[in-house]
This record gives C-alpha cells, structure tokens and sequence, in this order.
C-alpha cells in the first residue's frame, strides 16, 4: 500500500499552516490534481470540527471523486481525514503543526490504496508524485494568503 510521510520546515506559523489546510474549499486553487470540491456538511464537535468533504480529482482523461471524513481540531493544530466513499479501498490522511524557531514544521503523511488494480496502473504513479508536492503546494498557498515570510528556516 503506497504510504508517503514528510516533516518540513516552514517559515510560517504552525496556526497559519493549520488554517491554509483546514480551508479545504480552497483546494481547487492550489492542489495538484484537485479539480473541485464540495463541503457536504459541517458539524461542531467539542475539540473543533467535523466536515465531509468530496473532491475530485483529474489525471489527463481520468477523473474521479471521492468523499472523505475530515476531523479540523484547531487548538490541538491536527487535521485528520479517513475515507468514506470512491475509489479507494483505504485513504487515511493526517496534518500535524508545531512551532519551531522561526516557523514551523509540518508534518505530514497519506496512505491510500486503490480498489481497482487497472486504476492504480494508470493513476498510481501520477497519485504518488501528486501527494509527493503536497506539503509544498500548502507552503506556496500560505505564501498567497499571508505574504513573503519575514524569517527563512
């Protein structure tokens, strides 16, 4: 099963960073792949929110879509997905945030398999390279929305 994890360190706060990947209607912006998504609901829980959230996706003539729960635990700056509902037999995604001098490190890590072996033939690769410039494309959208960082890490 595909699994890809980084740390990196980034010249923003670990609350900006958590607040650019918790704006999960905005990832059609800036995400590769990201062709849409739709927020189907949003519930208020004791430590943050609860969304479900489909997105779809676009490799050349591929397409497709899929729904996943979204946990957004603001104080705790942990933003956790599992899925619900497409073409995956598993996806589990998590986000960590903590401040480090002059930033902070995000942590970042996905697994996922396909259901379909002809799927992951054909768009496997493509995923792979995709999740792989995920934490930059984050760091580059919090460049849009905050400004050049003042600190270099």
């Amino acid at each position: 099963m595909p699994t890809f994890s980084t740390k990196r360190r980034v010249a923003f706060s670990a609350a900006q960073m958590y607040a650019v990947v918790a704006d999960v209607e905005r990832y059609p912006e800036f995400l590769p792949m990201c062709t849409g998504l739709t927020v189907q609901s949003r519930t208020p829980v004791a430590d943050g929110e609860d969304l479900t959230a489909r997105m779809n996706v676009g490799y050349k003539q591929i397409s497709e879509a899929f729904t996943t729960s979204v946990h957004l635990r603001p104080q705790a700056l942990q933003v956790d997905a599992k899925y619900l509902d497409g073409p995956f037999k598993r996806l589990d995604n998590r986000w960590r945030f903590i401040d480090v001098d002059g930033g902070s490190e995000v942590d970042f890590y996905i697994t996922y398999e396909f259901k379909s072996v002809m799927l992951s033939l054909l768009v496997g690769g493509a995923f792979d390279q995709a999740f792989r410039k995920f934490s930059e494309a984050f760091e580059a959208r919090a460049r849009v929305v905050y400004g050049a960082p003042t600190v270099s890490v």
